[in-house]
Formats: structure tokens, C-alpha cells, sequence
């Protein structure tokens, strides 16, 4: 029988995403608006960051460098009040019954380790941007992970954000994008049991 992938990105699909919240806390420490110190992230750093290049360390100076104020907060801190398993998690163990679980997603190993060790039996593989270099909506993102399964077809995607969705289609994945209310979890059940039997006959 041919083995189903389930491949999940981590941010605001099975764990919280720091945007925009952890922005609009980090913004009123740094005297500016949220706006403006996302805009800055994403114009000089964003890419380098997490693809890897850049330090969790380098972040935090650059931070420093162009907010001041924030040199006296804990930001790690910060960043871990801010990340929380959602509620799909819990829905890892009975998926892993039927496929293969993958997690796929623009993070920082650093900040993510800790908090999914719970669904790691779960879990048969991790592709974090930081290590594999590459940031979705990239296709090679998405390309490494499919040619490490052989270029499977029986693979289901799910994201937060429509313009990661667009390279696994190219690549024939089925894809799911994720509400913030966690309804899709009912459609991945359903397409995890129709491809199961499917794949009996």
C-alpha cells in the first residue's frame, strides 16, 4: 500500500503565528509602529534570516541597533510568550496512523524546538528554513522535500497563507489552506480516509 504524506507548516497551522501580535508587542517596546518595524524585518533581514544566514544572536543586535529600546527587553522571552501549540496539534497522533507527518515552514529551529518535542513521535520528518536554507514560498522549499519522497502524488499540504500554496500545487500536492478558525482539520481528515481507502483497492 502506497503511504500517504501529511506535510504542515509549523506557524499558524499547528502552533501560533508571531504575526501580527508578536510585532505589535515588540513594536510598542521599540517606540515605532508595527508597520513600520515589520516593513524594516522584511526590507533587511527577512531573507537572511531565516534561510539561516543570519544568527538568531545578529537578529536580536540588529534589533538593538535600529530600535535602542529595545536593548533592555528579554526578547527571547518575547518570542516564546508568543508561541503555543494549537489545538490541531492534538490531532497529530490519529494522522500519523494514516500517513507520514512532515513539517515544512519558515522558522527558526532556536524557537520551534521546544515547543513541538511533543509531537515529535509523531513527526517523520522536520524542514526548517533555517536548516534547509530555503523560505516558502521558494519552490525549492517545497522541491526538497518532494524529491526526498520520491515525487510522490499522495502528499496534502497545508498553510496559513495562500501564496505558500501555489508551489505545491505546481509540484501536484493537494493543498490546504489553513482558517484561522481550524476548520480545515475536518477536510484533512476527510482527504486523509479518502486516500487510505483509496489506496486499498
Amino acid at each position: 500500500m502506497v503511504r500517504l504524506h501529511l506535510v504542515l507548516d509549523i506557524a499558524g497551522v499547528i502552533a501560533t503565528n508571531l504575526s501580527p501580535v508578536y510585532w505589535q508587542e515588540l513594536a510598542e517596546y521599540a517606540g515605532c509602529s508595527a508597520q513600520e518595524l515589520k516593513k524594516k524585518f522584511n526590507q533587511e533581514i527577512r531573507q537572511s534570516f531565516w534561510s539561516g544566514e543570519t544568527a538568531v544572536a545578529d537578529y536580536e543586535l540588529w534589533l538593538a541597533r535600529e530600535y535602542p529600546a529595545l536593548e533592555k527587553y528579554d526578547l527571547p522571552h518575547l518570542i516564546h510568550k508568543h508561541l503555543k501549540l494549537l489545538p490541531a496539534a492534538e490531532l497529530l497522533p490519529q494522522w500519523s496512523d494514516i500517513a507520514d507527518i512532515h513539517l515544512l515552514s519558515n522558522h527558526r529551529t532556536e524557537w520551534v524546538t521546544e515547543l513541538i518535542r511533543p509531537l515529535k513521535p509523531y513527526v517523520t520528518s522536520m524542514h526548517i528554513s533555517d536548516k534547509t536554507g530555503f523560505c516558502k514560498p521558494d519552490l525549492q522549499a517545497f522541491d526538497q522535500l518532494h524529491r526526498q519522497l520520491g515525487g510522490s502524488r499522495q502528499i496534502i499540504y497545508v498553510d496559513d497563507q495562500e501564496k505558500n500554496l501555489v508551489p505545491a500545487k505546481e509540484l501536484g500536492w493537494t493543498a490546504v489552506l489553513a482558517d484561522s478558525e481550524g476548520q480545515w482539520t475536518e477536510r484533512v481528515s476527510y482527504l486523509l480516509k479518502t486516500f487510505n481507502i483509496r489506496n486499498r483497492w
